[in-house]
């Protein structure tokens, strides 16, 4: 059986596949586990995070939506990093069956578990987990789609 290959990506490498920048990056680093298959992302939440100005005053938590849009990331990077993803975006279509069962603090480091359920033409179906100190945190199952990057130039 072969060895299992992992890839690390830092911050500068996720930023050159995907385009999220500050405020609306939300993934610090990237374990590819199985190419195309599985991949494990980072999300340090620390009180410089914005939305802590207003969720909640003197109570921070880590919004769900921002936990998911953070799983999401983590998917599209793991379909980006694939051989011909050049020129490609992903875009989210779909959450289903999504839980919230513990909550995210600053302090905290999400651990995002993703897998690749169903990958056929443009559409991926992917299963996310995401993790505090082990402790189921957020679970999803998300649709997403891979789309050639619209020319900006054109617009």
């Amino acid at each position: 059986m072969p060895e299992e290959v992992r890839t690390t990506l830092g911050i500068v490498d996720i930023m050159n596949t995907i385009p999220h920048r500050f405020p609306f990056l939300l993934v610090d680093k990237v374990e590819i586990i199985e190419a195309g298959k599985k991949a494990v992302g980072y999300k340090n939440i620390t009180m410089n995070e914005d939305c802590f100005n207003g969720h909640f005053p003197g109570v921070p938590i880590f919004p769900g939506v921002l936990a998911i849009e953070a799983m999401a990331q983590t998917a599209a990077i793991l379909m980006l990093r694939l051989p011909h993803s050049n020129e490609k975006l992903v875009y989210l279509m779909g959450i289903n069956n999504c839980k919230f069962r513990k909550l995210v603090s600053p302090g905290d480091t999400l651990v995002m578990n993703i897998e690749v359920l169903r990958f056929g033409g443009k559409i991926c179906v992917f299963e996310a987990t995401a993790k505090v100190n082990n402790e189921v945190a957020v679970e999803v199952k998300m649709t997403a789609t891979v789309v050639d990057k619209p020319d900006v130039a054109k617009k």
